[in-house]
């Protein structure tokens, strides 16, 4: 028994934290598990019950899932999964030159300031008034399709302009464009000039000191754009609904109707898709870029 007591390792004390640092970090997760894990667990708990004449009915059952592939409704994740991809590789495809101009490019504080305050502009109107504006310009009527028309580009209107997948991708693109420059353009603020300097002093091309030096620097950001994309883009319904016409239906126009139809259950249900997509989608990014960077990074160069 003394042998056994010996080579037992020793048993960890729960102790209080004796730093204010140990405080305030265990009343965060104490804060964030009771505001947002909690709430989500409830909601995923949700989606094993059933509705009855507008009331729901408190028996574990996988009616409610199943109901989801009966109905087709696994069509509309596909689709919505489509949606968020597509738009944040084209987002970030585009995001990234963009903020390598305005961050080291640029060499006019004054236009880097407008072109910011460009930016931010988004942030401070109702998303539905800047969306339903395109309905105005993209329309068989339009100013786009009068132009083209006007000028013999083409003999008459457009119709996929509007209602249709261009047309919703187009309003996603705009509506998360900033979301994806500002992470970028923040990590790409924060790389000293004399490394690119020294890169081109030791005989690297441009291109080489791209790939070497740049965009492994950048690499927070870029993680950063996109989750800050992707993540809104799964539960989108304002550019769908406004530009889609009925024609391209997505997950959060889905959980809309459901709310608005009462169906708890199966709004309950489409949520634990969005949130177990999102999960994969972080797990992928951390497995993918284990060893190469740190998630923790994207904080640091925030931080400076």
């Amino acid at each position: 028994m003394t042998a056994l007591a010996l080579s037992s390792p020793p048993r960890r004390r729960w102790r209080l934290p004796g730093t204010a640092t140990g405080w305030f970090t265990g009343w965060f997760l104490l804060m964030w598990i009771g505001v947002v894990v909690l709430p989500l667990l409830i909601i995923s708990t949700f989606s094993f019950f059933s509705m009855h004449q507008y009331q729901i009915v408190y028996d574990p059952t996988l009616a409610t899932w199943t109901s989801l592939v009966d109905t087709g409704r696994w069509v509309v994740v596909l689709r919505t999964i489509r949606f968020a991809v597509s738009v944040t590789l084209l987002e970030i495809l585009v995001a990234f030159p963009f903020a390598l101009w305005l961050a080291k490019g640029c060499r006019s504080a004054a236009v880097r300031a407008g072109v910011i305050t460009l930016l931010t502009i988004p942030f401070f109107i109702d998303a539905s008034s800047r969306i339903i504006v395109w309905r105005s310009i993209l329309g068989t009527n339009g100013v786009v399709n009068n132009l083209l028309v006007g000028s013999g580009l083409i003999d008459k209107p457009l119709a996929w302009l509007l209602y249709s997948d261009f047309s919703v991708s187009f309003g996603m693109f705009g509506s998360y464009f900033p979301t994806a420059v500002f992470p970028i353009f923040l990590t790409l603020s924060l790389i000293d000039d004399d490394l690119i300097k020294a890169s081109f002093d030791l005989g690297a091309s441009r291109l080489q000191t791209l790939r070497h030096v740049i965009l492994p620097l950048a690499m927070p950001g870029i993680v950063g754009g996109i989750v800050f994309t992707f993540v809104p883009l799964m539960a989108a319904w304002i550019e769908p609904q406004l530009l889609g016409g009925g024609q391209v239906n997505l997950l959060g126009q889905s959980i809309q109707s459901a709310l608005n139809n009462l169906n708890y259950p199966v709004a309950a249900a489409l949520s634990t898709i969005v949130i177990a997509v999102l999960v994969l989608m972080l797990a992928v990014l951390v497995v993918s870029l284990r060893g190469r960077f740190k998630m923790s990074s994207l904080f640091q160069s925030v931080d400076g």
